[in-house]
């Protein structure tokens, strides 16, 4: 079977440190932390009292009446994430098959916010059965991709993947699959999150898995910082445009960079926890280098999951020096988490955009709030820490992995 080859022509997001990509790119790079005590509900009692909210957002800016009462949150966030990186790729449907158009995207809680509302309502409602209409279809996860297609007429695949925080990129990889094998010409592929509730917060909070650091939310999310107790929850939205390469240079895109590898592994491991040394991620890094025919000394910029956690951090690091060895090497490495907070399912779709931006921009932004980096990371690794560094980067590579022991990473380089 031919390989064709697919490129990004089209980015969209909604952060909590920008409502759309240049707000969104501009505090990434600042290093502004989207960290902030909750608002979207009483967490005085809760062990976590902080998060990364949007900020100045308000859905019905964006879409009419009859989409936010029939939506989900985290639904509402795809549309517009998707909206904007649609605009961007400027692609002209009108002009093409809509079979040969589709939508990938991905949750990994979906509909949470919907759900536990009605639940709660039931409850309080002397079990009296008094659900809304829309109850089913706003938490359903596949719900964001079906309404991204039918908002615009894209008939192509369409479906939802689900790998916990592996989410994002698990979309990137199945867009990138069908792409090359000529199944379609473009596809819309990300992630959305609204994980900001009171179960979710309390679950995540139960588990030990969150920062606790509630007098200082913005200095909360440290990765590999020898003090780093949990992360910090995220909310929000990132969309790609995939594109045949041929057919986007046919109509003149601009093309933010080459999808060159991808691939999937899972550690076997643990329910939660990740592998102590690395196995299943540095498994994930090697499969995908090896299909973009990248070495690991050709790439410049590594994105990394580490999320602020104790084991986790960690273990990527051992997943990384199985790599690289004791050897050093131009690679650099930032945790842009550390800003952004942890999107959970969105998370590789924001973070695919700042790898594909910062080979446009060669910029890296940085890792804040690391003050004292963990003894136990090698001294050979060059970790951007506190402030953003210029450097060329024309290969760039994110990781993700997630609860269930999925790990996923996309490699991009420069055309």
């Amino acid at each position: 079977m031919m390989q064709r080859r697919v490129v990004v022509t089209g980015v969209g997001a909604l952060t909590p440190i920008g409502n759309e990509v240049k707000t969104f790119w501009d505090n990434a790079v600042a290093g502004k932390s989207g960290a902030a005590k909750i608002t979207r509900f009483d967490a005085s009692l809760f062990k976590t009292q902080f998060a990364c909210e949007l900020k100045n957002f308000d859905a019905s800016s964006y879409l009419d009446r009859a989409d936010l009462k029939r939506t989900d949150l985290y639904t509402q966030y795809a549309l517009i994430a998707s909206d904007e990186a649609i605009r961007d790729s400027g692609f002209e449907f009108d002009k093409m098959d809509p079979f040969d158009v589709g939508v990938i995207w991905g949750s990994a809680q979906g509909g949470m916010d919907t759900f536990e509302q009605q639940v709660t309502e039931f409850a309080q409602g002397n079990g009296q059965p008094r659900f809304s209409p829309f109850f089913v279809p706003k938490f359903l996860i596949n719900m964001a991709s079906g309404l991204i297609s039918l908002r615009n007429g894209y008939m192509g695949i369409n479906y939802s993947a689900v790998s916990a925080c592996a989410t994002g990129n698990t979309a990137i990889m199945d867009a990138f699959n069908y792409i090359r094998w000529g199944k379609a010409k473009i596809i819309v592929a990300g992630g959305s999150e609204s994980p900001i509730s009171p179960a979710s917060i309390g679950g995540f909070s139960s588990m030990k898995a969150m920062s606790t650091l509630n007098d200082n939310p913005e200095g909360a999310s440290r990765p590999f910082d020898v003090n780093r107790d949990g992360f910090v929850m995220g909310e929000g939205a990132g969309a790609l445009v995939l594109e045949e390469y041929e057919h986007a240079v046919s109509r003149g895109a601009t093309i933010y960079g080459e999808v060159a590898g991808a691939a999937m592994t899972a550690d076997a491991y643990h329910m939660t926890s990740t592998h102590p040394e690395g196995l299943g991620a540095s498994q994930a890094m090697r499969l995908a280098l090896k299909e973009a025919n990248i070495g690991i000394q050709q790439v410049d910029y590594l994105n990394t999951h580490a999320t602020s956690t104790p084991v986790g951090d960690l273990s990527e690091i051992m997943a990384v020096t199985n790599l690289t060895g004791t050897e050093r090497l131009n690679l650099k490495i930032s945790a842009t988490k550390s800003i952004t907070g942890h999107l959970l399912g969105a998370a590789g779709a924001i973070e695919a955009i700042i790898c594909l931006l910062a080979m446009r921009d060669g910029v890296i932004p940085p890792t804040i709030n690391t003050v004292n980096l963990d003894p136990a990371i090698p001294g050979n690794l060059n970790i951007v820490l506190k402030e953003a560094v210029s450097a060329k980067v024309a290969v760039a590579m994110s990781n993700t992995f997630g609860f269930g022991g999925h790990n996923a990473t996309v490699v991009f380089k420069s055309i």
